[in-house]
């Protein structure tokens, strides 16, 4: 045999002899720079829940999730959240996030979204999965989602609400016994950061016992800055002699998004508060007809009498009423003889 084929058979050997012994002893061949290396590990170290989208009915709550990783790379990661109402038990909403390999080292956020309906409570369920396997999970509990504004109704300017100063304040401009022009001031506070944008302030004038609408006026409440308070003047003309309600709206974009009251008392005999009345007391409708002849709607004088009534009838009497007095009275003189 050469020196050239006894070298090859050596070398052939020798390959045979480390295969054999890789074979026997498992992790012989490993890499030494990985065998120090952890197995990947990947937990939940916090969780939060924020409002997102606030809409009428349903509201997004936006979930952030902090995932804390060690070790080596972690496969295939997915977190999945589920709404589920706190007094019903039953799954309202569920989502689930890709996050796909994991191989940063500390925290990172992963955020999702739920859609609940804007009432009671709900217990949010956060899931960690690796590879299909469930590795973490975490409890949050929501209260009180019906609180939140919605965004078509999210304005910071609203009615302002003080012990003295009146949020409603009535004044008469002119009266004579027909009618009265008064002045409503309103007083409107911006509770936020920043200035407000144009909101319109509507004013209903109720006549108090009867609901009977008598005079609307509307206005426009321009900027007001942040932490400050302005007011709104709106004249109208009502029937002399009666006692109202005075109801303000402010409405944004058609929404409403505040409301108060204030009263006007214009009968000397009797007074209402914002919240009740006093006692009934006679009221005519004809007073509060919108016609091209005034207030009455032809124009002609009706000022108003002690009793409510108007000048010109009797108040309270009709034919009818007095051929029913004549009867009675003739039925009694009968009796006597």
């Amino acid at each position: 045999m050469d020196t050239r084929t006894a070298l090859l058979a050596a070398a052939a050997a020798l390959i045979v002899a480390s295969a054999v012994g890789a074979a026997a002893v498992p992790g012989a061949i490993t890499d030494p720079r990985e065998t120090n290396e952890p197995p990947g590990r990947i937990d939940i170290a916090g969780t939060t829940v924020a409002p997102g989208e606030v809409r009428g009915e349903t509201a997004d709550l936006r979930l952030g999730t902090d995932l804390r990783h060690r070790g080596s790379t972690v496969e295939n990661v997915t977190v999945r959240h589920r709404a589920i109402g706190s007094e019903s038990g039953l799954l309202v909403d569920e989502t689930t996030v890709d996050v796909g390999d994991v191989d940063f080292e500390g925290e990172r956020t992963v955020n999702g979204t739920v859609t609940v309906e804007r009432e009671g409570g709900y217990r949010i369920e956060t899931v960690v999965f690796a590879d299909g396997q469930r590795r973490q999970e975490r409890t949050t509990r929501v209260a009180g989602v019906a609180a939140l504004t919605p965004d078509y109704a999210d304005t910071q300017v609203g009615f302002t609400e003080g012990a003295v100063w009146p949020t409603v304040a009535v004044s008469v401009v002119e009266a004579d016994n027909e009618t009265a022009t008064l002045s409503a001031s309103v007083s409107v506070t911006n509770r936020g950061d920043e200035a407000s944008d144009d909101v319109d302030l509507r004013l209903y004038l109720r006549q108090a016992e009867s609901n009977v609408v008598a005079a609307e006026a509307t206005e426009t409440v321009g900027t007001v800055r942040p932490g400050r308070t302005d007011t709104v003047t709106a004249t109208v003309e009502v029937p002399a002699g009666y006692n109202y309600y005075v109801d303000a709206a402010l409405f944004d974009d058609d929404v409403l998004v505040d409301e108060t009251r204030g009263v006007a008392n214009l009968n000397p005999r009797e007074t209402i508060t914002a919240n009740e009345t006093v006692r009934d007391v006679a009221f005519s409708v004809e007073d509060f007809e919108r016609g091209e002849g005034g207030v009455g709607g032809d124009g002609a004088d009706r000022a108003p009498t002690d009793d409510g009534s108007t000048d010109g009838s009797t108040p309270g009497f009709g034919p009818l009423v007095a051929l029913v007095a004549l009867v009675a009275a003739a039925l009694t003189a009968r009796r006597r003889r």
